[in-house]
């Protein structure tokens, strides 16, 4: 082996937490809170979901066991600075002593949000994930957290990081602490059974991109590699089903594993796919998993100078019939189109008006810098008016 080889075999590497995977492990979340010594948690979630029978079963839960909760639930579907801002408060006056975050990406970066903050003294923006901000941060101030998905795709429980609108300055921001990192998840695939088929196909797809923007991400980082390959065939395997029939233990709890894996892999990095998403959905406030199912096949192309070979892999682990990166992209096409999602943005209402704009805050987007080719501010122009259409 070559010293250039040698030297490429490098890499700092800092992979997950304590997570309790399986059907009916809501029902340990008191019983966690009291082995860690919280008796006053702070519940986040979304309002889609703070009626639902398995939230009133959680909070009479916490009740029988004598254990104060409260319950914080104005997070929009894109969680924006003021939610947090609010959520801190009602921590604040709650004197709560841990966040509880429940429900799908927003809530779950909504709620490590909240614990980031109540117990800061800057503003949320200065911990933008840029160069040292996250050395900002009074670590002790940050507040303990638990995750529970109700989705499978964002990952966002196993993140140390969350995506918040800044509505000032129409954008999203990630906001970076190692300690956002939640101590313990609890990944009960109960929660995700009945989910509507079209949240489960963009969120399956939003954790397909997690692994397979990891996948084709520069650098040497085998174990992301593998985990997103498995996580890739998880979902080739798992998310039709899911889709068509909501109810189906199995595949929810693949697309649950599948979805953790996805986050745990995009340590490694991100690409060009999200660094157009996140300012689409700052500016059309739309879904992140969504935006990112329709806009992969056009970034796939952007990169296949570049990516074929991996593309060839990620066939050949998928056992396509033919391994080649035509085939894949092939492959990709059909499933797509079998989960209902849309061919181009414009179908779900957005416009080419503002392609500089969006390409210049894509270009400035961290996901772009792990992107395999390095694009410019006007090659994502491009790549956003293909994706409209």
């Amino acid at each position: 082996m070559s010293g250039n080889n040698v030297d490429r075999l490098s890499g700092s590497w800092n992979y997950p937490t304590s997570i309790i995977f399986g059907v009916d492990t809501i029902s340990k979340v008191p019983g966690l809170c009291r082995d860690q010594g919280f008796d006053n948690p702070l519940l986040v979630c979304d309002q889609g979901i703070v009626g639902l029978p398995f939230v009133t079963s959680l909070v009479a839960s916490f009740a029988a066991a004598s254990i104060s909760l409260s319950v914080f639930s104005d997070v929009k579907a894109n969680p924006t600075g003021e939610n947090i801002d609010e959520g801190v408060k009602v921590f604040k006056a709650g004197n709560h002593d841990a966040v509880i975050a429940l429900g799908g990406g927003s809530a779950l970066d909504a709620g490590k949000a909240i614990a980031l903050m109540s117990g800061q003294n800057r503003p949320l923006w200065d911990f933008e994930d840029e160069g040292d901000n996250w050395l900002r941060v009074i670590v002790e101030g940050v507040a303990p957290i638990i995750a529970l998905p109700t989705t499978s795709g964002t990952g966002s429980e196993v993140g140390r990081a969350s995506v918040i609108v800044d509505e000032r300055r129409q954008k999203k921001v990630i906001i970076f602490h190692p300690k956002m990192l939640p101590e313990t998840v609890v990944c009960d695939p109960a929660l995700t059974l009945g989910l509507p088929p079209a949240i489960t196909a963009a969120t399956g797809v939003d954790a397909f991109v997690h692994c397979f923007e990891a996948y084709c991400a520069p650098g040497f980082h085998p174990m992301a590699d593998g985990i997103a390959l498995e996580g890739m065939r998880l979902i080739k395997d798992n998310l039709l089903v899911a889709y068509m029939d909501g109810n189906n233990n199995v595949a929810r709890a693949n697309m649950m594993a599948a979805s953790t894996m996805g986050a745990t892999a995009f340590q490694k990095g991100l690409g060009a796919v999200h660094a157009l998403a996140h300012p689409l959905g700052a500016i059309f406030d739309k879904h992140h998993g969504l935006l990112n199912a329709i806009i992969l096949p056009y970034v796939i192309q952007k990169n296949m100078t570049e990516i074929s070979p991996k593309l060839e892999n990620i066939a050949r682990y998928l056992q396509l019939d033919d391994c080649s990166a035509g085939s894949f992209v092939e492959w990709l096409l059909s499933w797509r189109e079998a989960l209902g999602i849309p061919n181009n943005l414009k179908d779900i209402g957005i416009v080419a008006d503002n392609a500089k704009d969006i390409g210049q805050f894509a270009f400035a987007d961290p996901s772009a810098a792990g992107n395999p080719i390095p694009l410019t501010a006007e090659d994502y122009s491009d790549v956003f008016r293909l994706a409209v259409g």
